[in-house]
């Protein structure tokens, strides 16, 4: 097995556990505080993301390049500078965002969410930006020191933390009204973060061979030097994210206000944006893990190839990894396609809103494209244009959404539109610089191939839902189902050569059968 497929898959079980415990999480707060709530804890969330985005100003990228620089040195003096003047900087900002955060609450639950409600979640999850600066500059460290494991483990407990917290706190304050409930998943969520600090800060204390404290200020004093060369990787890298985050902090705002130009009132809106957001869309996320692992494995592999100028084996790696990001991408949209109301009543309780699954799955292929394409871009040196795509999207994306939601015949479904426009434009704009720089052949019949897999799948499945066991649980009906048309696709996959022998024999436990 090569370094590069290793590495995807230690990252993708790592990832699939994490993003299982943040799916649990989302099921709890949907079970605990109803659609409604989970509306003023999304339309409150993005406003979080960009303070965050702003605080670490993509400092942890940067913290993990020269750390790892300074490591292969010997350098502890110049690690000691990076930390210091991270700390620094970071801790500065979170104290002058945390505060400005919680004056804002009135204005932005007031002026531009629609819904005064939001003003309580916004100020419980305000004390979370100083932990997140403290532990993104400890992440960054351990990450230069190619020490993967403290990170990993402390957003399991981060998430295992505010999982029982939620329960807990939301079952207590519901009775005073939904916003009080939202405000309380928050501060679980402050809690689980400071969780993983502790666990995060103790690891360091135990693991570093220098003092942090002593001479600090001496330190940040002499580290103008480190500050400016931090900045030079931190400002291009946060670029991308500070489109997103606000890309992000806008969909809320437009959303609340398009619905209520469409004639909804402001507590239906919330409701609405609750189900597209808190309910469909994270089950829409869920696969992604798969992807996100693979790109970062692709940036160093088709790096070091970009390096050496091996174009064959930069073209090489392209095409395996956007035909393993379709065909795991596709069998995860006919799933959700096919069930997509039987899963959001097995995992909320309610099928509500499974309506945005089955609008939005066909679109979300391109989603699990993205992933790779991005990291290609970063990894021939066009992070910049990734940035200039994510940007375009992110206009048309909030165009769409205020064009159609505020038509009452299209209503929240504009804004679920308006997330797929936007998601297909980038990915059609990234597939589109790649070509431009390198040349590589697109099999337009392996395409064919995929959609008839996924339609056949897709139609075994629901015959197969539909018809057998009709006397047995939901849940045996909904595994069978899954089970169909996974083996389907499989067998289909491998008749029409989209999945080789090769790819097989690649792939730990299923090789030993193969072989």
């Amino acid at each position: 097995m090569t370094k590069f497929l290793r590495g995807t898959i230690i990252l993708m079980a790592a990832g699939l556990i994490t993003r299982l415990l943040g799916f649990i999480n989302r099921i709890v707060i949907a079970r605990m505080i109803g659609a409604e709530g989970v509306g003023l804890f999304m339309m409150s969330f993005p406003t979080l993301i960009l303070v965050i985005t702003i605080t670490q100003m993509g400092l942890p990228v940067a913290i993990s390049k020269a750390v790892a620089e300074a490591e292969a040195r010997g350098d502890r003096k110049k690690i000691k500078k990076i930390l210091a003047v991270s700390l620094a900087v970071t801790g500065s900002l979170s104290l002058i965002f945390t505060p400005g955060l919680i004056l804002a609450a009135p204005f932005l639950s007031q002026a531009l969410f629609t819904d005064e409600r939001t003003y309580y979640p916004l100020v419980a999850i305000a004390p979370i930006i100083p932990i997140v600066a403290i532990s993104s500059v400890i992440r960054g460290y351990f990450q230069g020191k190619q020490n993967m494991k403290p990170a990993a483990i402390s957003q399991v407990i981060e998430q295992i933390v505010r999982i029982a917290l939620i329960a807990m706190f939301a079952k207590r304050f519901l009775p005073l009204g939904i916003e009080y409930a939202a405000a309380a998943a928050m501060v679980a969520s402050v809690l689980g973060e400071l969780a993983s600090l502790g666990y995060l800060f103790l690891m360091f204390k135990v693991k570093k061979k220098f003092p942090v404290r002593k001479n600090f200020f001496k330190s940040v004093k002499a580290s103008g030097k480190t500050l400016k060369e931090l900045m030079e990787v931190a400002l291009p890298a946060t670029g991308s994210r500070m489109i997103g985050s606000l890309a992000w902090f806008f969909e809320p705002i437009v959303v609340s206000h398009s619905l209520l130009i469409a004639g909804i009132a402001a507590g239906v809106a919330t409701k609405q944006y609750g189900l597209l957001t808190g309910y469909a869309l994270p089950l829409l996320m869920l696969p992604s893990f798969i992807t996100h692992s693979l790109s970062t494995s692709l940036v160093p592999a088709i790096s070091e190839a970009n390096t050496f100028r091996n174009n064959k084996l930069v073209e090489h790696r392209l095409q395996q990894a956007l035909r393993f990001a379709l065909l795991t991408g596709g069998l995860a949209v006919v799933v959700l396609y096919v069930f997509a109301k039987p899963l959001m009543t097995l995992m909320y309780g309610t099928p509500t809103g499974f309506e945005f699954i089955r609008l939005m799955a066909p679109f979300f292929i391109f989603h699990y494209y993205q992933g790779p394409l991005q990291a290609i871009l970063q990894a021939l040196d066009l992070a910049s244009a990734a940035m200039i795509n994510s940007l375009i999207g992110a206009v048309l994306k909030i165009v769409v959404i205020f064009v159609l939601a505020s038509q009452p015949q299209f209503g929240i479904n504009g804004a679920a539109l308006g997330i797929a426009a936007g998601t297909v434009l980038v990915t059609m704009l990234h597939f589109a610089t790649v070509l431009k720089k390198i040349q590589f052949t697109i099999y337009l019949l392996d395409y064919v191939k995929f959609i008839v897999a996924t339609v056949l799948a897709g139609i075994a499945g629901t015959f197969c839902y539909k018809t057998t066991l009709i006397e047995s649980h939901e849940i045996v009906r909904l595994l069978v189902g899954i089970g169909v048309i996974t083996v389907s696709y499989i067998i289909l996959s491998i008749l029409f050569k989209l999945l080789t022998k090769n790819d097989l024999l690649r792939i730990p436990i299923i090789n030993r059968f193969v072989r």
